[in-house]
């Protein structure tokens, strides 16, 4: 932010400009005559203008439908502008304790979905402490080791959607737990859902065509929503012998932080619904994923970062 001077009508006027950067990278300039405000109240008012222009630019390059509105649009960038004035004022201390916070429950979480018996202590303790449990399974425990690598990656914005990323993650997901990987080489199936897997000689064309379309529906669609449908097409697909749910969430995160939003956690309490809403979308019937991960994504916002919004 900075002051410079405009004439108008051959008077000098103050004006605060504050550059901020588009999700297409251009730059747009806003800005507030000046007139002794206090900072804070300056701030406000830009913060303020900053959401509008962003909400604008969504509104313009991105379809609104009846779960993805024009409210929901702004409500959304909102979380945005705030999460990242998270991110960049809390202190490094604070910042680590809570992505570690998140990465825990994130883990936990995940792999409780798909049946982990690991406690959130058990998770915490594993991750920060690095310790073993007595009595557990160490293939639960390599995966969570391996779950923090990944979190810590892509909370850096190291992967992509791509072929090539998506074997990458999944290698790091299984590491040392006797779990094959690269794309599979035996059929599989999916336990409680009335859908065929792709055949193993299948996987990379149908995963080639979800790349693709991907590509040509990132800059349509907007992210949370394609994230939600990407991760409902990538699990009709199950390209791998085993780890295809949490490699399918972690696609969603990927997407979330490559668009600068925050990350989101699909709780084990929230099973049912999540099993409900993939179901109801290999029927076709799209409406209650897309509305579920809308939903996860303000309600883990609200559990891990607004807290910190009022302080900084």
């Amino acid at each position: 932010m900075h002051i410079k001077e405009k004439t108008v009508n051959k008077k000098k006027y103050k004006y605060l400009v504050k550059s901020i950067r588009l999700p297409n990278g251009q730059i747009k300039k806003i800005e507030k005559i000046y007139k002794g405000e206090p900072k804070k109240e300056i701030e406000k008012i830009l913060e303020e203008k900053e959401r509008k222009e962003y909400a604008r630019y969504m509104l313009k390059n991105f379809s609104t439908n009846h779960i993805f509105t024009e409210e929901e649009f702004e409500k959304i960038e909102d979380i945005k502008i705030n999460y990242r004035k998270v991110i960049k004022k809390l202190t490094k201390s604070t910042l680590r304790d809570l992505l570690d916070r998140f990465t825990a429950n994130f883990t936990y979480e995940s792999n409780a979905l798909e049946g982990n018996s690991l406690t959130l202590k058990n998770v915490a303790m594993i991750m920060f402490e690095n310790t073993t449990i007595r009595g557990k399974d160490l293939r639960e425990i390599y995966e969570t080791r391996n779950s923090r690598k990944l979190i810590e990656q892509i909370m850096q914005n190291k992967f992509s959607v791509s072929n090539e990323d998506i074997i990458k993650m999944h290698k790091l997901l299984v590491k040392d737990t006797g779990i094959q990987t690269g794309y599979k080489k035996f059929p599989n199936e999916i336990i409680g859902r009335n859908i065929k897997t792709a055949l193993p000689e299948e996987v990379q064309k149908r995963m080639d065509g979800l790349i693709e379309w991907y590509e040509q529906n990132k800059e349509k669609i907007h992210p949370i929503e394609l994230a939600g449908l990407l991760h409902g097409k990538f699990e009709q697909i199950h390209p791998f012998e085993d780890g295809n749910g949490r490699v399918g969430r972690f696609l969603i995160n990927i997407i979330l932080v490559s668009n600068k939003y925050p990350p989101l956690i699909i709780r084990k309490s929230q099973r049912i619904s999540y099993l409900k809403s993939l179901e109801n979308f290999d029927n076709k019937h799209t409406d209650s994923l897309r509305r579920f991960v809308l939903e996860r994504f303000k309600e883990t916002y609200k559990k891990f970062f607004e807290v910190y919004v009022k302080y900084i």
